[in-house]
């Protein structure tokens, strides 16, 4: 299997001084997924928790959706001219009943930018493919009788600590200084669980293909920490798995915005020291006063 990071060559320039040494750089792999032999879709990668990849990803494209749709995952051997195996190619069997959507590499894939879909048509998507709302009460959807959950509710205190949490956790990152991450928090903001990649969207399929594994969605009462931007690639993916709150150090996209406040889903940007903008979903914000309005 392919290593997290790889030595290159590198010419440093310090004050005019110049010198040459190993650096340690985020490896970066394709990754082909295959969904019951079939070809999917190809994603870069850095090489680790590929099993967990392969699954986040079909919980974003509504393919799974609890444990026991998942029959099993492996690596592709023979996938090379000489039969070796490059584990850069997984193929995941879903289980007996499963119900497999008409999925080809042709297909109008709403995760990426370049899909061909663009507003309304998005949001529609993503909407109609969903398992779970954005409830904060999921947890009590079995247990009619029990006492309904208090609504999750958030101070801005707690959500700024998240950042410097997230930024502990990143072992390679302080390796390479080349890599994503995402990471999976309680309502209390304890760290559940952290994925790094070169790709932010490839962290949190990572994230959610754990919690898939481990049988934990839909992720409600959580919060979704990314050290990036908070595309609507990102907003879709929190939503597919349940989670009810996405906070990102960096800025959202309008459709993001959009996608957040059609779903109920919580979006905070700008995510930095005591400051922070709420886009959508401040009724789990505890503000402490009232929104300027000039």
């Amino acid at each position: 299997m392919g290593r997290v990071t790889e030595r290159r060559r590198v010419i440093r320039i310090r004050d005019g001084v110049v010198t040459e040494r190993p650096d340690t750089l985020v490896a970066e792999e394709p990754l082909e997924i295959r969904l019951n032999g079939k070809p999917l879709a190809i994603t870069m990668r850095t090489p680790g928790d590929d099993f967990a990849l392969a699954a986040g990803f079909l919980v974003s494209e509504g393919v799974l959706g609890a444990a026991d749709e998942l029959r099993n995952i492996v690596y592709c051997a023979g996938a090379t001219a000489d039969g070796s195996n490059t584990y850069n190619v997984v193929d995941v069997s879903t289980a007996p009943g499963v119900v497999v959507p008409d999925i080809t590499l042709e297909r109008n894939v709403y995760t990426t930018s370049s899909c061909g879909l663009c507003g309304k048509a998005s949001l529609d998507a993503v909407r109609t493919t969903a398992r779970w709302p954005i409830d904060d009460n999921a947890d009590n959807a079995d247990d009619t009788d029990g006492p309904a959950a208090p609504p999750v509710r958030l101070t801005p205190e707690l959500l700024a600590r998240l950042p410097d949490r997230l930024r502990a956790a990143q072992r390679v990152f302080d390796r390479t200084g080349g890599l994503h991450a995402a990471a999976l928090f309680t309502e209390d903001g304890d760290l559940i669980d952290v994925r790094e990649d070169v790709g932010r969207h490839n962290a949190v399929d990572k994230l959610v293909g754990r919690a898939l594994q481990d049988d934990r969605l839909p992720l409600a009462r959580t919060v979704l920490m990314v050290s990036g931007r908070a595309s609507f690639e990102l907003a879709q993916k929190a939503v597919m798995a349940g989670v009810p709150v996405l906070a990102a150090v960096s800025a959202p996209s309008s459709l993001a915005v959009d996608l957040a406040a059609e779903t109920g889903l919580t979006l905070v940007g700008f995510l930095r020291g005591s400051s922070m903008n709420v886009y959508a979903g401040e009724h789990r914000v505890a503000l402490r006063t009232a929104a300027a309005t000039g």
